[in-house]
């Protein structure tokens, strides 16, 4: 593979590292690149071929993208590993902490399951520049209906989340304001109880964070199996991960904020997974003489993942995943007429 230049790695690996967060498919938006762009791209870059020494440098770059979530969620992931070990060890399950560990780990197994089993036909039948335009229209026509026809449910939650967040905010501006309500000695004192003014400790991310997984802990591991099970989708290049596991985390009641949640702690083992398994065949004969420009791809991947997760976390408390359906829908639709009838 000596053959991918150090152009091709940064492009493919920047865009691994937007696309897999960005609910817009990193494997869709890399089968099409290159049969866009054409020439030694197309050539040099075919994620369909049998055995395809691109795919095992694409999915190698999941790596880069799973560590960017791991050092972004950090703080999640020390309790929620705390969770699954205590509850070992004490065998029960009851804290938020551990429950959320055993829905992350329940509804991992479905898409790890299918996916070591049929990855590879998938990708041979499926991974081909049309078929993916046609799945990334698919994929924008599942994010616009998802948002249009939300559960009231869903949107209950999102209204409830809001007044989560407004107290937070309004109690912590009182409690460091000169004149909010006094405690002992003159002191500010919390305007909601111990449990706020431990939560002063923290950042308001954090309490976010926190009030997020308590809610998250209470779903169900019924409801986390299906949202889990949601990401299967992906195996279609076109289909997004992230997308297919939020919209169907809505259509299960979550709040937007929370079904993103769930989907960013659900890739993370899945899209680690999937590049430690391809880490060998880089290290192979498919990994010859690439060795700068798999650097250069997984460093770009793992800067273009941290500010998407940190940006997406923000965005989407207060808005919807339409714009990212619409643009899937036309960048879809004009792939499969440029492909299939002008190229």
């Amino acid at each position: 593979m000596s053959h991918l230049t150090y152009l091709e790695a940064a492009v493919v690996g920047l865009i691994q590292g937007v696309t897999e967060l960005f609910p817009i498919s990193s494997l869709g938006h890399n089968v099409l690149l290159p049969a866009l762009v054409g020439g030694s791209w197309e050539a040099h870059l075919d994620v369909a071929s049998p055995e395809s020494p691109y795919l095992a440098y694409i999915v190698g770059l999941h790596v880069a993208t799973a560590l960017a979530l791991l050092v972004y969620f950090w703080r999640d992931w020390v309790r929620i590993i705390g969770g699954f070990v205590s509850s070992i060890s004490e065998r029960r399950v009851e804290t938020p902490d551990q429950r959320l560990a055993w829905m992350i780990v329940l509804a991992t197994i479905p898409v790890g399951v299918v996916g070591l089993v049929a990855e590879h036909p998938f990708r041979v039948i499926f991974g081909k520049p049309i078929a993916a335009a046609v799945f990334l229209a698919v994929n924008g026509v599942i994010l616009i209906a998802g948002e249009r026809y939300r559960r009231r449910e869903s949107l209950a939650a999102d209204a409830e989340v809001s007044r989560e967040a407004e107290l937070v905010m309004a109690g912590g501006q009182a409690a460091r304001l000169p004149g909010g309500p006094a405690g002992p000695a003159g002191r500010p004192a919390s305007p909601v109880g111990p449990a706020h003014a431990r939560s002063q400790a923290v950042s308001p991310e954090q309490q976010a964070a926190l009030a997020s997984d308590r809610r998250l802990s209470v779903v169900g591991y019924g409801k986390a199996i299906v949202i889990g099970s949601s990401q299967i989708l992906a195996l279609f290049a076109g289909i997004s991960r992230d997308g297919v596991a939020m919209v169907t985390g809505m259509r299960r009641g979550l709040a937007r904020e929370d079904a993103a949640r769930f989907a960013f702690l659900l890739s993370t083992p899945v899209i680690l997974a999937a590049g430690v398994l391809k880490i060998p065949d880089l290290f192979g004969p498919l990994g010859a003489g690439i060795t700068g420009q798999i650097l250069v791809g997984s460093a770009l991947s793992f800067v273009g993942a941290y500010f998407s997760v940190r940006f997406l976390v923000r965005y989407l408390r207060t808005r919807t995943l339409t714009p990212f359906g619409i643009y899937c829908l036309v960048a879809g639709l004009a792939c499969v007429i440029y492909l299939g009838f002008v190229k």
